[in-house]
């Protein structure tokens, strides 16, 4: 799957990193990538294009042991390998969406 569209990409440039900053409870995700058979999943709100053509992303990201926001790429995310060949995929119905509203 590829975990970048065109549409995304045209919405990461309206975001890019530090933009969100100071919107408190405003503050908007942009996609969503997940661990298909696991607990982690990244929420993009900011990302840069980075030589090369890699992304630089920050935003929320969820697992069992709770939330925290950081940094990643998306280089990152496509060189997971998961058991029984799965990989990170793109929740391709997930809308832009504030982070208040997530669950």
């Amino acid at each position: 799957m590829k975990l970048i569209t065109k549409q995304i990409e045209k919405q990461l440039v309206k975001y890019p990193i530090y933009s969100q900053q100071n919107k408190g409870e405003e503050v908007v995700a942009i996609c969503k990538f997940f661990q298909p058979n696991g607990s982690y999943t990244w929420y993009v709100t900011e990302g840069d294009k980075q030589e090369g053509g890699d992304w630089r992303f920050f935003g929320l990201v969820e697992n069992s042991y709770g939330r925290e926001f950081g940094y990643f790429t998306l280089k990152e995310l496509e060189s997971i390998r998961l058991p029984f060949g799965l990989t990170i995929e793109r929740d391709i119905y997930f809308k832009p969406t504030k982070l208040n509203d997530l669950n």
